[in-house]
């Protein structure tokens, strides 16, 4: 057994620890709550841990002459490296919590219990900071349950806390249902939950030297249900409130809450130096003086931008000007095409915080605009965006959720306004689109439409089933008749790769005849799994 983590440990960890997940990758992947074919939380924890693995055994000789010791450095090595590697929500989230914990021990001069409580204590402080609205029964829980056994078990004795806290771990993701709607409907537990407590096994495996696996919790039902938490921006807020702020962290903490009591669209997000952060800060609100006054009561708030919604200029399609760049994600050669004319950088689908960061930094440009196209993308476009900054450049990320989302984004950029301005605009054009897809179901669920079984046509409304059909083309159709009775004078059709000929044909064709007076623009899109994007606006 071993009395401290040296950095041969660290070592050992991380590879442990990425073994462990490839092994339980697809039991992680199984507990996604939704029946289509994305969301894969174990395959994007062990790109992640893959990731971090790399920086490990590329780096870990370069430790440098001072500042942190041997261990420290390794943590670091293996948190900088799981960061730009990041995959998906629960991908940023581990990269946040390894954060904390190697910057909590990496003057140390060993690593024994107590250090362990405190380094897991800063790394669950580092995950809830990186979320705008933590929610419960999530990896955040989880991580917060293994952080305070540790505290409370108040011993030196490193394996014996390790343990505690793996068996708080395992603990708590059994309670995620009882937290989480989601998953109690469904019957699992959280995946980015189950993901840690394999990495803490991981951990007392190392110091051990003996298997620690907790076994997972038995799900309650087979049948996950298509509902996720979700959210979005309301149109009850009038104004764009957006500022930069340099504060300490304990001091945002109250300011997102005044926010958050304030409006909606909140996103706050640090540059990570201490004791003084730099900030991003974006809230919709209706008072906006209240919004300013919560910054200035935190700190240094400084390039203040308001913004009324209603006073937003009409569209302009000019060309961009120099010093500003686009970067998109996309999955689908035809919607990487129409990106790519629209002049943005096409990143492949499912990219690490890396990729996009290349992708930032190959724009040469000084501003950069980044459309994820994806909620789990978000994350990693946010995480992307905050190291680009530490390299001088200013980048925004808009939080598109769909690739016809970002098409309307990029219909309205506009080089003659002022950078923070036309952010704005390409986020409200965004937001005014509404999106729906089609696929097939892979698994049998009960969803808020009803049950659906394997092979059925689920037709999504921004990311929620509203129609299951047995015939592709009329489900279609259907949908996009009931988001034209919510209003609309343009629809964008792009197609699948396993899209049948004459889909979007017969789709235009239905249009014409319901609805005569609205716009309809179809596009070979190519992506996978989605027979049909539809945008509406």
């Amino acid at each position: 057994m071993l009395d401290t983590l040296d950095a041969a440990a660290v070592r050992r960890w991380c590879a442990g620890g990425l073994a462990a997940l490839k092994r339980h990758q697809g039991e992680i992947d199984q507990l996604n709550v939704y029946p289509v074919p994305d969301g894969d939380t174990g395959t994007n924890l062990v790109l992640t841990l893959t990731s971090a693995q790399q920086a490990l055994a590329m780096d870990l000789d370069t430790l440098p002459d001072s500042g942190p010791t041997a261990h420290g450095h390794a943590l670091r090595l293996m948190a900088q490296g799981a960061l730009l590697g990041a995959r998906g929500n629960s991908g940023v989230i581990l990269s946040q919590i390894l954060r904390g914990f190697a910057d909590e021990v990496a003057v140390a001069p060993a690593v024994r219990g107590r250090e362990m409580a405190a380094a897991l204590r800063s790394g669950a402080a580092a995950a809830y900071t990186a979320v705008a609205r933590p929610v419960e029964g999530t990896l955040l829980t989880v991580v917060a349950a293994a952080a305070a056994a540790a505290d409370r078990a108040d011993s030196d004795d490193l394996v014996a806390v390790a343990q505690v806290a793996a068996r708080a771990a395992a603990e708590a993701l059994a309670r995620t249902p009882e937290q989480l709607p989601a998953l109690a409907r469904a019957g699992v537990v959280d995946a980015g939950g189950r993901g840690l407590c394999v990495l803490l096994d991981a951990l007392v495996e190392v110091l051990t030297g003996e298997s620690a696996g907790q076994p997972a919790p038995t799900p309650r039902t087979a049948r996950p249900a298509a509902t996720v938490a979700r959210e979005t921006g309301s149109d009850e807020y009038a104004y764009e409130v957006q500022f930069l702020l340099d504060a300490r962290s304990e001091a945002v903490a109250g300011m997102r809450r005044a926010l958050d009591a304030l409006g909606d669209s909140l996103v706050v997000v640090g540059d990570g130096r201490e004791p003084e952060s730099t900030w991003n800060v974006h809230v919709h609100v209706n008072d906006v003086g209240a919004a300013v006054e919560a910054g200035v009561a935190a700190g240094r708030p400084y390039r203040i931008s308001v913004t009324r919604f209603a006073d937003q200029p009409e569209p302009h399609r000019g060309p961009v000007s120099d010093g500003r760049a686009a970067v998109v994600v996309a999955t689908g050669g035809g919607i990487a095409e129409l990106f790519a004319a629209e002049g943005a950088t096409v990143v492949p689908g499912n990219p690490s915080t890396g990729d996009l960061l290349d992708a930032i930094r190959g724009t040469g440009a000084a501003r950069v605009v980044v459309l994820p196209n994806d909620p789990d993308t978000e994350a990693v476009a946010n995480a992307a965006a905050r190291e680009a900054r530490r390299h001088g450049i200013t980048v925004s990320v808009v939080p598109t959720r769909s690739p016809v989302q970002a098409l309307a984004a990029l219909a309205v950029r506009d080089g003659d306004r002022r950078f923070e301005d036309d952010v704005i605009a390409m986020a409200e054009a965004a937001g005014a689109c509404r999106y729906a897809e089609v696929c097939h179901a892979r698994r049998e669920a009960l969803t808020v439409a009803g049950p659906c079984r394997p092979g059925d046509v689920l037709a999504l409304v921004e990311g929620e089933v509203h129609l299951i059909g047995t015939d592709l083309t009329d489900t279609c159709a259907a949908v996009v008749d009931r988001m034209l009775g919510g209003g609309g004078e343009m629809v964008t059709l792009l197609s699948g790769v396993d899209a049948p000929a004459g889909l979007t044909d017969a789709v235009r064709a239905h249009v014409a005849r319901r609805w005569p007076f609205v716009e309809v623009h179809a596009y070979p899109g190519g992506q996978p799994f989605y027979p049909l994007l539809v945008g509406i606006e």
